[in-house]
């Protein structure tokens, strides 16, 4: 069943039952949670999937600074003073 309200959909899931009946004791609004917890997990994941991506140019780049140092560190005196 799809809901018309702000691009809401009602989707059926399997919890904990002790944890379900702990949140409706508490008056836990179970889909707010539920997206809550989704939206958490889905940023974390988009995060690491950015990390092993990228994980070769990070090296790299890390590489490059490890050698030749920051790119604009001749100018890390003028910096300090400014300070």
């Amino acid at each position: 069943m799809i809901m018309a309200q702000s691009g809401r959909r009602a989707v059926n899931l399997t919890l904990d039952q002790s944890l379900l009946s702990d949140a409706r004791a508490l008056g836990i609004s179970l889909s707010r949670a539920a997206e809550a917890g989704l939206r958490q997990a889905v940023h974390e994941a988009r995060a690491e999937r950015w990390r092993q991506e990228n994980a070769a140019a990070l090296a790299a780049s890390n590489a490059w600074v490890d050698e030749k140092g920051p790119p604009l560190g001749c100018l890390s005196s003028f910096l300090d003073g400014a300070v």
